[in-house]
């Protein structure tokens, strides 16, 4: 109980029946509406953090369930489409990502990876901070929790390189000689590989979800073809205007190939379970990106490699049953993504769009892209949780833009690929924020100034360049 904050649960409380009790407008259903009461407090609940986002769905569901609001009358069916979610695809996909990304931790992978990068790449601070993104990048396929990939391997390396350098979190005189600006660089780098592949953080097949709802396909390889020119050039600018508008007082870092050098002869040589992690990422890579040639669908890939590692000892049952954050995820992913779509189905977002259409009439779509797109990128200042921002906005904002003429496939790969990158405006934006917040390297002031310089590089090399070459691939 210690995680209910009891003064927040009752403003949400008193947020739904407020909504729960206001007349639906004209063409909207009373089950569609009070639907809508209890999604809007579930997501107000979050963003307020009442309760945990898995006690937050539990009670969404209950109360879907007890409302009846999606079978009026019929008790056994409202229990059943309340619980729908739980056996789509889409969400498995992530929850068994989750599970094969603990092969990475518990084999040591994940950091012979960064530890390889670093030793390559690590003379200067700036080749630091590159080799720290180049490692979460080769990560982030495989890794669909970029909390676990940004906090749980690439921060502990990231704050122990700083640290060897003199920059100690509890001196501030020394923040800035190397660890405000790697704990930047590593942050944002983690939101470009989240934004990179479908499988690159949590929310990602949330979106494909709405989407598919709305009759657009994407794939993993769709994904990530659309995303690769402008989230490469994303990598190779950012630690870079990093390094001019947050620069580090150190700029040579001679010792932190040796230092990587020695962690790795710590490590010893690449033992069994390492290669056999190796040889199941290759596979989940090379049934990602040609599933669509030999039908394989993306969950069944991801099924195939944790049956692999599970038969080859790599992960045990045991690892599977501890995976909380993968456990935690089904749980909440599947109540926003049931009641995202139900509010769809039920006919909320159609009607929605079309009011919105109403209001933007003759608008030429053109206009009205960069204008979705850049109030659904800014309005995440208000959101402390991606996936809470995806659940509460993305299929309304993709439905209206779609109402005006936007090319759907281009509107909803777009608004998925913000999922990430939005995150560098906050220093509570995105689940690896707080990590790398907390190391007190950065003040408060300097990092949102930093997220928001960085926005605008982000809006250039996603809107603009990443706009041309979605024209190149037909996208638009």
């Amino acid at each position: 109980m210690k995680e209910i904050k009891y003064p927040q649960l009752l403003i949400t409380v008193a947020f739904g029946v407020i909504i729960w009790f206001i007349p639906p407008p004209a063409g909207v259903t009373p089950e569609a509406w009070h639907l809508l009461a209890i999604f809007l407090s579930t997501i107000l609940g979050i963003i307020m953090k009442a309760a945990s986002m898995g006690t937050m769905s539990m009670i969404a569901i209950t109360l879907v369930a007890l409302s009846g609001v999606l079978a009026p009358g019929n008790p056994g069916k409202s229990i059943t489409l309340a619980l729908s979610s739980f056996g789509d695809k889409v969400i498995w996909l992530i929850g068994i990502s989750f599970f094969i990304a603990r092969g990475f931790i518990k084999t040591g992978l994940g950091k012979r990876i960064a530890y390889i990068f670093i030793r390559i790449f690590g003379k200067s601070s700036l080749g630091l901070a590159y080799g720290l993104g180049l490692a979460d990048l080769v990560l982030a396929p495989a890794v669909p929790s970029n909390t676990a990939r940004g906090g749980g391997i690439i921060y502990p390396i990231m704050k122990s390189m700083a640290m060897n350098f003199g920059s100690m979190p509890e001196d501030p005189a020394t923040h800035r000689k190397l660890g405000g600006y790697l704990t930047l660089s590593s942050y944002n780098m983690n939101l470009i590989t989240s934004s990179l592949f479908l499988t690159g953080t949590a929310s990602n097949p949330m979106c494909q979800k709405f989407a598919k709802n709305m009759g657009i396909d994407i794939t993993w390889m769709s994904w990530f073809a659309a995303a690769l020119v402008p989230a490469a050039l994303s990598v190779i600018a950012v630690p870079y205007v990093l390094y001019k508008i947050y620069p580090p007082e150190l700029k040579s870092t001679g010792d932190a190939p040796a230092m990587a050098a020695e962690k790795l002869k710590e490590m010893g040589p690449v033992h069994k379970n390492e290669w056999l992690m190796l040889l199941a990422f290759v596979i989940l890579l090379v049934l990602w990106i040609t599933g669509d040639l030999f039908g394989i669908d993306a969950t069944t890939t991801a099924l195939i490699g944790l049956v692999f590692l599970l038969l080859s000892q790599v992960l045990d049952w045991e690892d599977v049953k501890s995976e909380k954050g993968a456990w935690d995820t089904i749980v909440w992913f599947s109540a926003l993504v049931m009641m995202a779509s139900f509010l769809n189905s039920l006919g909320f977002i159609p009607w929605f769009s079309e009011l919105i259409k109403r209001q933007v009439g003759g608008m030429q779509w053109l206009v009205a892209f960069p204008i979705i797109v850049l109030v659904y990128f800014y309005s995440h200042y208000i959101f402390a949780s991606a996936t809470a921002h995806v659940a509460a906005m993305y299929s309304a904002f993709l439905a209206v833009g779609i109402s005006v003429g936007i090319p759907g496939t281009l509107l909803a790969l777009v608004l998925g690929f913000c999922g990430g990158i939005f995150g560098t405006l906050t220093h509570y934006g995105h689940g690896p924020a707080p990590v790398f917040f907390g190391s007190t390297y950065v003040e408060l002031k300097d990092w949102w100034k930093c997220g928001f310089l960085l926005s605008i590089v982000y809006i250039i090399l996603w809107m603009g360049i990443g706009a041309g070459w979605w024209k190149v691939l037909g996208i638009w």
